[in-house]
């Protein structure tokens, strides 16, 4: 990237579960989030090939945005920044996300959102693997780190210490919230390898897990309604 694009480079920045530390092969995603000083069509050609590149090793296509975007996405993409605030490494250029200021006001209900757009994301998908016990593992595990991140946050919402582990989080919110987290703590096991899907019934999991999930959106809705809000960290 350097070599097609250093001009106009601002830097190259590692997130996710790489650069947290609970990265699982097969699983997790490599995360990149690649700063511009502008984003033209020109300038995105321009780093094409090493992008292809990166592609073609199985890793995801980076997030590329512009320095000025980055600081005015803020109060949308609350729940992206923060986490990548909380565990990042820079592989090139500048620490911007160490001042980056990430408002508040709007992490709530973009928590609401995710949860309900995400459990209807799930129905949709159990819908369309119409009993394929191939593609159900695919979804649950898939749909694993997206939902354990919104669990981590609706403690954040709820005023407790941030937490990054995805285990941590989930008993965490179960012993706040009051729901069986079994489901999930098993799936966490076959994902880091610590348990065998083989032994597993993929359908009473799936039944278990879509039951948690459901009841956790409903719960933490109403637990966010009822309360005022203690806001997310915002420096």
């Amino acid at each position: 990237m350097r070599a097609t694009g250093e001009a106009n480079l601002v830097s190259i920045v590692l997130y996710g579960s790489a650069a947290a530390g609970d990265y699982v092969a097969d699983h997790s995603d490599v995360n990149l989030l690649c700063l511009l000083r502008e984003t033209s069509f020109a300038s995105l050609q321009a780093l094409a090939p090493a992008v292809k590149w990166w592609t073609e090793q199985k890793h995801r296509t980076p997030l590329v945005m512009g320095v000025e975007e980055l600081r005015r996405s803020a109060d949308v993409f609350s729940i992206e920044l923060l986490d990548m605030r909380e565990s990042y490494r820079v592989l090139w250029g500048e620490d911007v996300l160490t001042t980056l200021v990430v408002p508040a006001k709007l992490h709530r209900v973009q928590l609401e959102y995710e949860l309900r757009e995400k459990t209807i994301l799930l129905r949709q998908g159990l819908l369309l693997a119409a009993g394929n016990t191939s593609a159900i593992w695919e979804l649950l595990l898939r749909s694993l780190p997206a939902f354990a991140t919104l669990f981590r946050h609706a403690l954040i919402e709820l005023g407790e210490p941030v937490t990054v582990s995805k285990r941590e989080a989930v008993q965490k919110l179960a012993d706040k919230v009051g729901f069986d987290p079994g489901a999930f703590l098993q799936l966490i096991d076959i994902r880091e390898r610590k348990a065998d899907s083989k032994a597993t019934d993929v359908n009473e999991l799936c039944g278990r897990y879509l039951k948690t999930v459901e009841q956790v959106t409903a719960a933490v809705d109403r637990m966010l309604d009822s309360s005022e809000p203690t806001g997310a960290q915002t420096t």
